[in-house]
This record gives C-alpha cells, structure tokens and sequence, in this order.
C-alpha cells in the first residue's frame, strides 16, 4: 500500500457521460501541499496523452489548472507556464487557469501579495484573456466557464478566469481569520451564501416558489449524495482504462531481488548498424558545420580503427536502438540537441539555411519517435512537465537534462514531492530519466556538484536509481534498462562532462551486443591475491586514481567502480570484499565529506570495513580557485596511494 497520502492530495479518474452523450475521461492528477507544484505535471500528462492517444490533436485533451490567488501571483512556476505555452516542445493546445480569488493568502491581505493590480495581471504578456467574475453569480460563473472553453478551443490559447469570492473560515476549519482579518470577516460573517443568493435573486425575478423548490433540491441533493456513496460502496463504476494506464496495469512493483543483477539489455549487430549507419550518415542536400562534419568522421574512424564508441554515440545508440524496439523518446532541456558540452550533436543544423536535422529521425523500420527539445531557461517547470509526460508515457524514455548539474536544486520541490516521493504516497510508479552532469574540474562552486548527497538521502524503498557511470557502454545499458525492466523507477544519472571525451570511457562494439549494466565494476587489471589495498569510488574520480595507478605501476592497489549507488548492490560488494580479503578498503570521493556518497554508505554499507578519502567538510561545494582545486585534487589521490 506504500506510506499514502492524506485524502486531498490523492489523484483520481472517473469517465463521466456529459448531457450530450458523449464520455469524457476526467482526471485529477495527485497534488501535493506546495503551491502550484502540480501544475506543469498536469501539462505534460495532457501533452503526453494526446500524443500517444489522440495522434497529437491536442483538442481532444483540456488541461484546467485551479489556483489560489495568492498562489498564482507568487508562485514562479505558473509564470514559466505561460512562457512555455506556445513553445513547439511544451504547448498542449491551451490551457484554461482556474483562479479561486478569496482575496486572501492564508493570513495574508492582497496588498501584501502583489504589486500588480491583478492576481492574474501575469496573463498579460500572452495576451491570454481573463474574465473577471463575482463568485456571488453562479449564472456568471457558468457563463464565464462556456465561453473559456470556447476561446480554448478556438484559439488553442491560455485563457483565465478569475472568480472574486472569499473564504468563509480560515485557512482550515480549525483556524480563526479573525486574528488577522477581523473587520473583513466581521462582513464575511454577514454575507449570505452563494445559494441563499440566488435564491433570493430567483424570487426577486418572477420564481414565486424558488424558496421551497430550493429546500426541495438540497434534500434532494444530500439524499442523492448518500445514495450514490451507498451505491457506489457496493457496485463500483464502471471505468474504461485508457492506452498508458492498459500499460500501466502490465508492470509491476519492484522487488529487492530485481536489483541484485539487470536485465540483458545488449542489441543484435543487425541493429547496431542500422542504427549506427543511420546516425553517422547526413542526409543529400543537408550542409552541416564543419567542425561537426569532422566530429562525425572522426567519430567513425574511430569505430572503423579499433571498434570503439564514444559516450555521445552510445547514448544516440541507446536512443535510437529503443527507437528502433518500437519506443518513443523525448528529451528536453537547455541545450539538448547539441548537449551543453557540445558532445551529443544530436540536432544538427544547416550551416546554409539553418534548418535543422534530427540524426535519429531516419533510422529504418524504427517504429518509435523522437522528441528533442531545447527548453527555455528553466528546471522547476520543465522538470515537472517531463515527470507529468513519462506519468502518461510508461513505454517511452522520458529524459530531462541539466545544463550544470548544480542547477537541479531549482526543481527540488518537484524532486521531493514528486521524483522520490510518489510511489509510496500515491502508488504512482515513473521512468522518467534525469542526467545531471557533475564533477570536479576546478570550474567553482556552481559548476561542479549536483549535490548527489541530497538524492541520496531520499533515498529508501527501492524509490529511485542512482548512478554515476564511468563507461559509454554502461551508460548505454542503463537507459536501455529503463524499459527492459518489468517495473519503471526513477532514474538520477551523475554524468561527465570533460570526461564526455575521456578515451577511458570509450567502449567496444563487443560490450554493447553483450551483457547488461554493471552495478559495480571490478579491476582487471591486477591480481587478487597480491592486491593490499582497494580504493572504491565512482564517477570521475575513478580517472584521477587509474591515471596514478597506471603510471607507477601500482598492481597492489586496486580500483573498484561503483557505477550504481542505489539500490546498493550490497551482494556484489561483498564477494569483492571476500575476494580482496587481505586488503585495507578506502572509499575515495572527489566531494567534500559532508556531500557525496559518504554519509550515505556509512549508514547503509555495514558489511565491509572501510576508510572514507576525500575533501575535508565545506558548506560550499567546490573552491573558485583553479589553484586551490587543483591541489585538493592532488591531495585526494596521494592520500588514496599513499595511506
């Protein structure tokens, strides 16, 4: 059953027969208590919906936000909304903004919320119209409803209503306005309610018995509203699953057996060169860059020479060999055509007329699409759209990069309420794939660390994946196992950056029509029995100490890879620990001590002895300073060989 959720934050689905006959399927997406958090997930489930349901016709699926005023005017979330609208890779059709305006946010009075005269005066710079309206008028309320939801799909724009009301208790039923409030609800307290309103405004035109017609239906009303719980309790309704959640009801939940070894996730030859041909291969008529026309020649001599790939390559493998299984993938983020390294040179373009080229559009017999997108300048919105797309997409690679990985820390809202969180709280399990490149290359504090101890500390019951990779093939086997496993988790990738060309990280044809993701990699290098001291790490780091150990020749030390933090692959780890028994272990990390994977293995790997290397605790993540990184750095590996 997982930990659950209070009542009103569970999502639901209902298929609902409208006056015209025609079933709708409605559904209230999970939402939890941090303002407008919900949002860009329910954009990217509409987005997602109708591109796997209804052949991309985004009027056959409407997205409606409800906002609270002060919510919608302070939160920034909706604001990258509205700038997201009518972007290629982010706009559903329009989406119809629900502002429950009781011109109070919690104990605040809108002239404290606001400097703009309007809480929806932000629908301006799209032009998005709003309709004001008097909560007190259910009649406008209906009319202002009807003509939203004709203008959406009209114009297949934003549109807004604005219902001016107030809030007949406090912020719950427990609490009392009137410490803040106390001259406005002293009003409130008189003001009749919205039904004895209209009950009066039908008398006062002509509806000589609305007051007992109005008796009449609210007995009617809560008579039916008990029968229909009766009814209910004993026959559920009737529900028509749709295509995704059909998907859905085929995966399972994950156990800890699952982790103890990946599925085989390696590609016939026939196509790894089919898709290898497709992605190396420009199109007639199509002028690219030179400097990426000679990185795709050299990319291919170095596959024709010694059979190898580069990490940029056997990501567009990965991609493209899943297209080619029939499944979608999308990605987006700042800069992901090209990725921010200038590495994956995925989207191309036309150094003439600057039109683009997809290299994974033109693979032959691949069923599955391809959606890369370059996102505008945002994490939280975007993130959650993308966590809102995979939600509805569960047999397609969902991917969101970072541009630095630091910079995920300005999406942590939807990382902890959502990405870690779901699957215990609202049994809502999501593939959705997050590469955030991290480590140390002396470029300061906010180019460095995707503060991986922060994921890791969420981390409990089997809720997400964490890996930081050293090998293109590896990483090939990871994405690729994002859809061969019977379940979907999660996925938080520390990726390179300099070490996107590192030609340690390059792998052989051989690895990737073999075998599956290895959550540790041992060391082949040297002989058990003369080993004296092993030093295990993961990621970048593992460079660092294989460049010192190959360089003094070092067969008594050995360099242990873990390539996945969590789920820990507690059981590999200790046959390592037994084969390497008389050596001393040292856990070397390139973070400080207090970030990393320290803390994390500390509290969880208990079955091994072992030191802890790396920088001394720091409340920043990385020195500004060239010089100073450069020689922490250097301290790290001599203490690792020298201790």
């Amino acid at each position: 059953m997982g930990s659950g959720d209070v009542k009103y934050h569970l999502g639901f689905g209902s298929e609902v027969e409208t006056t015209s006959g025609n079933k709708i399927h409605l559904k209230l997406m999970p939402n939890p208590s941090h303002l407008e958090a919900v949002d860009p997930v329910v954009l990217g489930f509409a987005r997602s919906s109708a591109n796997n349901i209804h052949d991309e016709q985004y009027d056959k699926v409407l997205p409606i936000l409800i906002h609270g005023d002060a919510a919608v005017a302070g939160q920034g979330i909706v604001y990258e909304l509205l700038q997201m609208s009518k972007l290629p890779g982010y706009q559903v059709g329009g989406t119809i903004h629900f502002v429950i305006n009781n011109q109070i946010g919690f104990t605040t009075d809108f002239s404290d919320a606001r400097s703009a005269d309007y809480c929806t005066s932000l629908a301006a710079m799209t032009q998005s119209p709003v309709f004001h309206v008097n909560g007190d008028d259910p009649e406008a309320v209906v009319k202002c409803a009807e003509i939203a939801t004709r203008y959406r799909s009209t114009f297949h724009d934003d549109v807004f209503i604005d219902m001016v009301c107030y809030r007949k208790h406090g912020h719950n039923e427990g609490d009392d306005p009137k410490f803040t409030q106390p001259a406005m609800y002293a009003l409130i307290d008189k003001h009749p309610n919205p039904r004895e309103m209209y009950v009066k405004y039908l008398l006062d035109n002509g509806e000589d018995d609305a007051k007992d017609l109005a008796k009449e239906m609210e007995t009617k009303f809560w008579a039916d509203l008990q029968d229909r719980l009766d009814d209910v309790k004993q026959r559920p309704l009737p529900y028509t699953y749709q295509a995704p959640e059909l998907l859905w009801k085929q995966l399972r939940k994950a156990t800890e057996e699952d982790f103890d070894k990946s599925p085989v996730t390696a590609v016939s030859e026939e196509n790894f060169k089919k898709v290898f041909d497709a992605i190396m291969t420009i199109p007639e008529g199509f002028t690219p860059l030179k400097k990426v026309d000679k990185l795709l020649k050299d990319k291919v001599k170095l596959f024709n020479d010694e059979s190898k790939l580069d990490w940029a390559t056997a990501e567009l493998m990965a991609f493209g060999t899943l297209m080619a299984d029939g499944a979608d993938v999308r990605m987006s983020g700042q800069d992901v055509g090209r990725g921010t390294f200038s590495s994956r040179h995925c989207v191309l373009r036309d150094e003439v007329n600057d039109k683009p080229y997809n290299r994974l559009a033109n693979i032959p017999g691949a069923e599955g699409k391809i959606r890369m997108f370059n996102s505008l300048l945002s994490e939280n919105a975007v993130l959650g759209f993308e966590y809102g797309y995979a939600l509805s997409s569960p047999n397609a690679l969902v991917l969101w990069e970072a541009q630095f990985g630091d910079f995920v820390n300005g999406a942590q809202t939807i990382i902890d309420q959502f990405i870690t969180g779901a699957e215990q709280k609202w049994n809502r399990m999501n593939g959705l794939v997050m590469l955030l490149p991290h480590g140390y290359e002396g470029q300061g504090p906010e180019h460095s660390s995707a503060r991986m101890e922060r994921f890791l500390i969420a981390c409990a019951e089997l809720n997400i994946v964490v890996t930081n990779i050293t090998t293109a093939a590896n990483y090939f086997h990871a994405l690729r196992r994002q859809l061969a496993w019977p379940f979907r988790k999660p996925l938080i990738n520390f990726a390179p950056k300099a070490n996107l060309r590192h030609p340690g990280t390059y792998s052989t044809k051989k690895e990737f029509l073999t075998g599956s993701f290895q959550e540790l990699i041992d060391d082949n290098y040297v002989v058990a029995a003369d080993v004296k001291k092993v030093l295990f790490c993961s990621g970048k780091v593992y460079y660092d100490l294989l460049e010192r150990q190959q360089k003094e020749g070092r067969k008594d030390v050995a360099i242990v890879r873990l390539e996945q933090i969590y789920p820990l692959p507690a059981k590999q780890l200790a046959a390592l620990y037994n084969k390497y028994k008389n050596a001393v272990w040292y856990w070397v990390q390139e973070e400080p001590l207090n970030m990393g994977a320290a803390s994390f293995l500390q509290m969880n790997l208990k079955q091994i002895n072992y030191g802890i290397i790396g920088r001394k605790a720091s409340a920043s993540t990385a020195s500004g300073f060239m010089k100073v990184h450069k020689a922490e750095q250097e301290e790290i590996v001599n203490t690792a060989f020298t201790i």
